[in-house]
């Protein structure tokens, strides 16, 4: 095959396996060698992402910043202190900021995150895009409540797989009802218009 015949990699995808590489990295090191050393190898994972961003579009998004943030902080107290509560504790909260990031772009001027983020792609009218954004935010609240679940009630080891596995699982259902959702209305709104 010459290389004009070789399929592009969607860019949304490449970003989708980039953003998994720090959990994974947690994920081995954690089976290696425990949770403290899984949480420092996380650290460096999500700086190196970071800058890697930086380095390559001069830019961070918000949510790669804020997920950084959060593992600096929170990996930081549970190495500071020797306490893996911090670390079990991040994926909720930052499921719980985008959920009310999500939900604050609903009622401000312009438009939702979602439509920000898929709206090139994707054409809906502006009820579908609130209706699509809210279900975000519902995403996110559960997503955070299933998360501190397993934590309390499930030992450590559980709860690293859930994090890998659960979360990410979860993430694509999610994302493939969107799909479906969305394509659904795409249909019935150009069935309206013929």
């Amino acid at each position: 095959r010459t290389r004009a015949e070789v399929p592009a990699i969607p860019p949304m995808f490449m970003r989708f396996v980039i953003d998994l590489v720090p959990v994974i990295a947690f994920f081995i090191a954690y089976k290696v060698a425990g949770i403290y050393v899984a949480t420092a190898v996380l650290i460096v994972g999500v700086l190196m992402q970071t800058a890697v961003s930086w380095i390559r579009h001069r830019k961070v998004s918000g949510m790669l910043l804020t997920s950084a943030v959060l593992v600096v902080v929170f990996g930081g107290l549970t190495l500071l202190i020797h306490d893996a509560t911090f670390i079990k504790w991040k994926p909720t909260v930052v499921s719980w900021l985008f959920a009310a990031a999500f939900l604050a772009s609903q009622y401000m001027r312009g438009q939702p995150i979602i439509q920000r983020m898929l709206g090139e792609n994707v054409t809906l009218d502006a009820m579908d895009w609130k209706r699509l954004n809210l279900m975000w935010v519902a995403f996110f609240f559960i997503e955070g409540v299933l998360n501190l679940y397993v934590a309390y009630n499930f030992d450590e080891a559980t709860w690293v797989n859930f994090k890998l596995f659960g979360l990410m699982g979860l993430t694509l259902l999610f994302a493939l009802a969107q799909g479906v959702w969305i394509s659904r209305r795409a249909e019935h709104e150009d069935a309206e218009k013929s």
